[in-house]
């Protein structure tokens, strides 16, 4: 068992929460109970996580997407305040990291990421260092890349495949990290993963020969939650559970 202010203290110093410049607040978001004996860990804090969390016996909730960002008008109306009155009902603590979960070298969804696709970490690269660079145990063809991606991840990337080349360095950066793919190809890469494509990457991929992968916003962020749940639980001495609740995004 441990307190609520406790983790949010651990968690701020952990993952370096001042230095990111981020769409939203990160730590916790939701004020629940003071002790906390059970930790849920996710992805998105969505209402059905919540449930699900709550069900599942948690004092206190660890996602990647939390409630509150940028530009939101402040109302608390319609599925934001069904969120809150779920946490607030079952007085669960809501702790949220998005970039500093991102760029953690160990327990964040890039360093995960990696791991599960056995990538050698070399660098990183882009806008606040969040994308990875690295490469494969062996350079890999692009249909390699491609069913190794649907093995480990369960599902199919959209793929641009360049000029197929084979593919010895690789750059990722997960969820909707579309917009570093110039920085992948400055940075050396023969590939690139992330979790989103927009209209132009396809493009450039065409022109530069450089291929990109489109592996899924939430199948390359279930990962890094889970780790640093577990480590939670491992330090603390909590219990841990990660609840997936499945998005085709």
């Amino acid at each position: 068992m441990t307190t609520r202010d406790e983790l949010d203290s651990y968690l701020a110093t952990l993952l370096e929460v001042d230095r990111f410049k981020d769409y939203g607040p990160n730590g916790l978001q939701v004020e629940g109970k003071p002790q906390v004996e059970k930790l849920v860990s996710g992805v998105t804090a969505s209402l059905a996580f919540i449930e699900a969390a709550a069900a599942a016996g948690a004092d206190a909730v660890l996602v990647h997407h939390g409630l509150f960002w940028r530009n939101q008008d402040g109302r608390v109306t319609g599925w934001l305040k069904r969120r809150i009155a779920t946490l607030l009902q079952h007085d669960l603590s809501l702790f949220a990291y998005h970039l500093p979960l991102d760029a953690h070298p160990e327990h964040g969804n890039n360093a995960q990421l990696g791991a599960k696709l056995k990538f050698a970490t070399e660098g990183r690269f882009g806008e606040q260092q969040l994308g990875f660079v690295g490469r494969p145990p062996q350079p890999l063809t692009s249909a390699a890349l491609s069913a190794l991606i649907q093995f480990r991840l369960g599902r199919a990337p959209v793929v641009v495949e360049g000029d197929a080349r084979p593919i010895r360095r690789v750059a990722w950066c997960t969820g909707g990290a579309q917009g570093y793919f110039e920085a992948a190809i400055a940075a050396g890469a023969d590939a690139f993963l992330t979790g989103e494509i927009s209209e132009p990457q396809a493009h450039i991929a065409r022109e530069t020969g450089v291929a990109f992968y489109a592996c899924g916003h939430h199948a390359t962020e279930r990962y890094g939650a889970k780790a640093l749940g577990a480590h939670l639980a491992q330090l603390f001495d909590l219990e841990h559970e990660f609840i997936d609740i499945d998005n085709p995004a």
